[in-house]
């Protein structure tokens, strides 16, 4: 059913005069309502949409989009071009020499400067004894000398006099003795003594023994051999043995080389520690040697160990790989044609000792080294030169100016409508490539 739509205007408007009685005329409104029938639509019929208010935003969208677009195809394009160059390998082998007097590099005197380095390394350590003995002690006391001898005389008894005991133990004194004479009071006989110390002869306990009465063996056969004899009033003490252990020669000669190979590897070790992984070391290029290797002990010392020392000097010449890259970079380099540059990641160097004198600072050495070398390319002046070619005008612009130092060309221009490199200089990328 359609809609009724209902349309109301203000109605008429009917105007009477009506005269006054004092003459004056006064007009009355007289409103009247109209009604009009009811407006119908057709059920097809549409409102016009230009009014709605999708159709602006589309609009404006659409005018985006566009400015979009524009503002794209001018600062999308750009130019990628990957060059190949040739690359071309040099090669040399050139003699040098490192000096500890050189501060620089030098490719004319063939010098780099070389670093002298030096340690000291001193270890002691005890070793066992591993030779076998016995070992004895000796019994020793003290003993009273008695000399009666009519007519008084005193004796004296040198060094080394020995005196036996009654059970033929042999004792001796290792002290001068002057006995003192005897004397008289009427007919007593007074005798004159003196106590002495003795050892007995031999080691072990059997010389332990107990107060006892001794004999000069040297008066034996004399008429003194009665009148002059000795007694100890204590046992003797002290006599005892055993195994015991000793230093021989073999014990020395061994700690020696064990502890002269260790202290050399200990100063050797000290030595490189010093030495950063900037320099080269070679191994012809290090000196060392034993200061001094000793023991206070000798041979035949009773002893379960004993003490050994050694001192060792470590000293080397040493180069730094700095040095050695740059003098072969820059010969390289003094023998490149105009315009060539080079290839870093195709450089190789090996090097060696020949003659080395570490303690005087100077060593000769051997190189061999090379690398790739390629036409250089001067990318901004290229660049400037290309913009807004096409791509048979870029190839035949680098063909031109490069010729067979190029190896390939890959020219790329983005996006897919571009026929042409930018005319702007930062849209075009150039980029050197090397296998």
């Amino acid at each position: 059913m359609a809609r009724k739509i209902y349309d109301i205007k203000p109605p008429k408007v009917a105007k009477k005069a009506e005269v006054k009685p004092d003459g004056k005329i006064k007009i009355k409104r007289n409103t009247q309502t109209v009604s009009r029938p009811p407006i119908t639509r057709k059920k097809n019929e549409r409102r016009s949409v230009w009014g709605t208010p999708w159709v602006s935003v589309s609009i404006t969208v659409l005018v985006i989009l566009l400015a979009v677009g524009v503002y794209l195809f001018f600062k999308l394009p750009k130019a990628d071009i990957a060059i190949w160059p040739r690359v071309d390998v040099l090669s040399f082998q050139q003699t040098i020499t490192g000096d500890k007097s050189a501060d620089s590099v030098d490719i004319v005197k063939n010098t780099i400067p070389a670093y002298y380095f030096q340690t000291t390394k001193i270890n002691a350590q005890d070793f066992p004894a591993t030779g076998n003995g016995s070992n004895e002690g000796y019994a020793s006391g003290s003993i009273l000398i008695t000399n009666k001898y009519n007519p008084v005389t005193p004796f004296t008894f040198k060094a080394g006099t020995h005196f036996m005991s009654d059970s033929g133990k042999l004792f001796i004194t290792f002290q001068k003795v002057v006995i003192p004479a005897a004397t008289k009071s009427g007919s007593k006989i007074i005798p004159g003594t003196i106590k002495i110390n003795v050892q007995a002869v031999e080691g072990g306990t059997g010389y332990n023994i107990a107060p006892s009465n001794f004999s000069i063996s040297g008066l034996k056969g004399t008429a003194y051999y009665y009148s002059v004899t000795a007694a100890s009033s204590s046992a003797m003490t002290g006599g005892y043995s055993g195994k015991v252990k000793k230093v021989t020669d073999d014990d020395i000669s061994g700690a020696k080389d064990v502890l002269t190979k260790k202290t050399t590897s200990d100063a050797l070790a000290d030595l490189k520690s010093q030495i950063s992984d900037d320099y080269v070391l070679l191994d012809n290029a290090i000196l060392s040697n034993v200061a001094s290797a000793s023991t206070k002990t000798k041979t035949g010392t009773v002893a379960d160990n004993f003490n050994y020392s050694v001192t060792a000097n470590a000293s080397a010449l040493a180069f730094k790989k700095s040095d050695l890259e740059q003098f072969a970079k820059n010969y390289i380099i003094s023998k490149l044609a105009d315009g060539k540059s080079i290839l870093e990641k195709e450089f190789k160097l090996d090097y060696s000792a020949n003659v080395v004198d570490v303690s005087g600072g100077k060593a000769t050495l051997n190189l061999v080294f090379s690398s790739g070398i390629y036409q250089g390319i001067d990318k901004n002046s290229m660049s400037l030169s290309l913009l807004g070619k096409n791509i048979s005008q870029i190839k035949e612009i680098i063909g031109n100016t490069l010729g067979d130092q190029v190896s390939e060309l890959r020219i790329n221009l983005w996006p897919f409508w571009v026929t042409k490199a930018p005319n702007n200089q930062k849209a075009v990328n150039i980029d050197l490539k090397f296998q």
